[in-house]
């Protein structure tokens, strides 16, 4: 009996000697990491459900931190809601190219739907050392607007001319101040910041403000300010386009475009590459298939912002759009130029807002 514990001991001992090295000669699993998730080219909601809201600037941190902060802060507002389209508007040295992968990686952590995006760079931001500025569109699950949006036209004059310009404009469309939901100026010099803030806030009470200086060299002291604000009373068709007398907009864009409560597609930033025509085409055939693929068109785009690198390349892209818009009822927006986008290769970017056709 001994003789037979004896071996079994053994080979209990040999197992035990040899198990560290197989163990140790097992191969390694490699770990990958997972890539940021694609953002859509367009994102579908209901446009009486929207609610539109900016992030409060922070000099904490550099831009990646600022951008998680800032997308930290609307996913706090936003229980509940859906948040369908950002736009950031990015001053300082950064990486443009970084927002892109902190929002999906935000989003993919959290396990929410993408948001359509849109990034522009600027110059200084009112807050020393602040690096961006969030606008957010979010779906809520409760009706907001239940006869729809007004979209307004940037109104390009001095400071208190732009601002008294989008009030008249919504005073022609029948809308109060007080349903300004969203007013973004764009300033060439931040000089007196408090002072148009001050003015955009008594001209437009309760609305959220983002004002932002275009370039990184301060010029003269001229803005230009658009609007969103809350319809009362429905329009008599999905989209109506209005020029009321004495409004100046951006030229080639509509006053103001009016969308009823329904559907509507909001789409990321398609760029161009080049500063020739084929080059400025493509970007709108890029937008033209972006809007498709969730069932949009350019015949029912509402707004489309365009953000040039200089007033010569704005006009390429005013001498381009005619072939895509329709010339008699052309968009709302606005076309001035800015510091810079997420390509050094980019010429100007395009984004836009299209009502969908009523569901089959």
């Amino acid at each position: 009996m001994s003789r037979w514990a004896s071996l079994l001991g053994a080979v209990a001992l040999t197992g035990l000697l040899a198990w560290p090295a197989q163990r140790k000669s097992k191969p390694e699993e490699s770990q990958t990491l997972e890539l940021p998730k694609e953002l859509p080219a367009a994102v579908v909601a209901e446009a009486g459900r929207l609610r539109f809201c900016v992030t409060p600037l922070s000099a904490r941190g550099l831009l990646t931190q600022q951008v998680r902060d800032g997308l930290r802060w609307l996913l706090s507002q936003d229980r509940g809601a859906r948040i369908v389209k950002l736009r950031a508007f990015v001053a300082g040295s950064g990486d443009t190219r970084r927002v892109q992968t902190i929002v999906s990686e935000t989003f993919t952590e959290r396990r929410l739907p993408l948001p359509a995006l849109s990034v522009v760079q600027i110059g200084p931001l009112p807050l020393e050392g602040a690096q961006v500025e969030l606008e957010a569109v979010a779906e809520e699950k409760k009706v907001l607007n239940p006869h729809g949006l007004a979209f307004l036209s940037g109104q390009g004059a001095e400071v208190e001319q732009s601002l008294a310009g989008l009030g008249a404009a919504a005073g022609a469309a029948g809308i109060d101040p007080g349903d300004v939901l969203l007013a973004t100026c764009y300033l060439n010099s931040l000089e007196d910041v408090a002072g148009v803030r001050a003015r955009a806030n008594a001209e437009f009470p309760g609305a959220a403000i983002d004002i932002v200086q275009r370039m990184r060299e301060p010029m003269q002291s001229l803005a230009q300010c658009e609007a969103v604000a809350r319809l009362r009373q429905a329009p008599a068709q999905p989209l109506v386009f209005l020029d009321p007398p004495g409004l100046t907009g951006s030229p080639g864009r509509s006053g103001i475009a009016l969308v009823g409560g329904r559907r509507v597609a909001l789409t990321g930033a398609q760029l161009a590459f080049g500063f020739n025509e084929p080059a400025a085409r493509l970007a709108f055939q890029r937008l033209a298939k972006a809007l498709d693929g969730v069932g949009a068109s350019y015949s029912r785009v509402a707004v489309a912002e365009v953000y040039p690198l200089s007033r010569s390349i704005a006009e390429l892209v005013r001498k381009v759009e005619p072939e895509f818009f329709d010339r008699t009822r052309p968009p709302a927006g606005v076309m001035p130029p800015f510091e810079g986008l997420p390509s050094l290769d980019a010429s100007f970017a395009l984004d836009a807002i299209a009502v969908l056709p009523d569901s089959p």
